[in-house]
């Protein structure tokens, strides 16, 4: 089987796991005047994981795309690859995840998306730094003020 069919697979079994939560036990504890509205909080899981389960049965029925005799990814040829580049951006995601709360969002965020960029090859720093931060700014303000979530802007030091 192809890599991009055992990579269906493992998110097939993900989106299950997802599906069933959202289906029999997100529903469970609601509250009882909840359980009147037309939508609940797990009406867009429910959707998502119906949708992903579809994808990934399309790509391990092989219907996207047609035969070919060379697979796209080769797993034997994986050092060829810009593994490098992956690691780091994961890596970069975990120390994101890990500084979100005690450094801030707009500090946090500016970081990742500038270096992200500079992992994937871009060198215009001035470029990036501004659309890092505009997006940024974008985000927490919409996130803050239209959906009313508090999200600590700067560090405490800084009065966040």
């Amino acid at each position: 089987m192809a890599l991009d069919r055992w990579i269906a697979l493992i998110i097939l079994s993900i989106c299950l796991i997802y599906g069933y939560t959202a289906w029999f036990t997100m529903d469970a504890s609601l509250a009882p005047f909840m359980k009147r509205n037309p939508i609940w909080p797990s009406t867009f899981p429910k959707v998502l994981s119906i949708l992903a389960i579809a994808a990934c049965l399309v790509i391990l029925s092989g219907i996207e795309k047609p035969e070919k005799t060379e697979p796209e990814i080769d797993y034997r040829k994986l050092h060829e690859y810009k593994l490098g580049q992956a690691v780091l951006l994961l890596a970069l995601m975990v120390a994101y995840a890990l500084c979100l709360r005690p450094v801030g969002f707009i500090i946090s965020t500016t970081s990742f998306l500038f270096f992200g960029a500079l992992i994937l090859g871009e060198r215009k720093w001035l470029l990036m730094f501004s659309v890092a931060f505009i997006a940024t700014m974008i985000v927490w303000y919409l996130v803050q003020q239209v959906l009313g979530i508090y999200m600590r802007p700067l560090p405490g030091i800084f009065g966040g």
